[in-house]
């Protein structure tokens, strides 16, 4: 496994950190477009794995049975941050779906949207269920599980039929078997996937080109992509990457992060797909090195690179507000 420095990490006129990946950029045919470093590498995709995850939720039809709105299957596709907005529509989407908090087996944990977690500490409230940025994608498990009448206690365990859909799912996306794909768990209990970063980037080429999938799949495809970049807010939340792309991009770029370095983009108009993975699994390089693999791709516009200069280059600053450093893009695509 070869990977190589994609950023670096200034304090003054020294470089005190780098952080090293692979970045593979592949089209809807399987070829390689562009990559930096060994696009072998094996990882989980993480919550990156969601809109494959979704999709069976869409094409069998739970979501139109339970009138599920493209809000709430946006939210199905998030890894969101805890927001008023995010926990209303979980809320919402358990409501329609028959089913309590007491279901969700997703865990809990602070919201990441900083507000919104000192507001909850604030009023001396505990985060809930439906804080978790996992809480959609299990709303969506559920939503399957009530629509196939299935046992609903363990939809959450890799042998139920809702975890075998999902995993046929992504099977589709990356063009292998199913007893290829290796399983781990994930941070909110379900399984998660192992795939090389050139089957993440295909994955995400197929879902922005599903010309290859049947009619109810291929529907499903543009149903689901039309909800995350009609929601952007509700994918990931206020000041993160993968909401700001696609609020500046509009439909252009169909964006999703993972925990530990993930980050994968779909590009429709090209029919290609990009994934990163950050070795130490820090994003905080990812608003830099994902920028610059737009930019070199050609897939950004001038002003599109003016509204989100902010992630170009990370401004670093001391305690007392002063800019002392910098992280920015140290790699070019081969």
């Amino acid at each position: 496994m070869k990977t190589e420095i994609l950023a670096e990490v200034t304090r003054g006129a020294i470089v005190e950190s780098i952080h090293r990946g692979a970045v593979a950029v592949m089209d809807k045919d399987g070829k390689v477009i562009a990559s930096v470093g060994d696009i072998g590498y094996l990882t989980y995709i993480r919550s990156a794995a969601k809109p494959m995850q979704a999709l069976p939720v869409v094409a069998s039809g739970a979501a139109k049975h339970f009138s599920l709105e493209p809000a709430e299957l946006a939210l199905i596709m998030a890894s969101h941050s805890g927001e008023a907005e995010h926990v209303s529509l979980g809320m919402r989407i358990l409501e329609k779906i028959g089913l309590g908090a007491a279901s969700l087996q997703c865990g809990t944990h602070q919201p990441l949207h900083e507000g919104s977690s000192k507001a909850l500490l604030a009023n001396g409230q505990r985060p809930t269920v439906f804080h978790c940025s996992c809480s959609g994608k299990h709303a969506g498990m559920l939503t399957l599980a009530q629509h196939f009448q299935l046992n609903t206690a363990d939809y959450f365990l890799p042998g139920h039929p809702v975890q075998q859909m999902m995993l046929e799912s992504m099977a589709d996306f990356t063009g292998l078997k199913t007893q290829d794909i290796p399983l781990g768990v994930d941070g909110c209990g379900v399984p998660v996937f192992a795939l090389t970063l050139e089957r993440m980037a295909y994955a995400y080429a197929r879902w922005a080109a599903p010309d290859a999938f049947s009619a109810e799949k291929r529907a499903a495809s543009h149903i689901l992509r039309e909800a995350m970049t009609g929601f952007p807010t509700i994918i990931a939340g206020t000041g993160r990457l993968a909401t700001d792309l696609m609020k500046v991009t509009g439909s252009k770029l169909l964006v999703k992060d993972g925990t530990e370095g993930i980050f994968c983009i779909g590009i429709p108009h090209k029919g290609w797909g990009i994934a990163l993975k950050i070795e130490d699994g820090n994003l905080r390089a990812g608003g830099p090195i994902i920028i610059r693999v737009l930019k070199e791709l050609g897939i950004l516009t001038a002003d599109e690179l003016g509204q989100l200069s902010g992630f170009t280059v990370k401004k670093l600053k001391n305690y007392r507000g002063e800019t002392v450093g910098e992280i920015r893009p140290a790699f070019s695509l081969k």
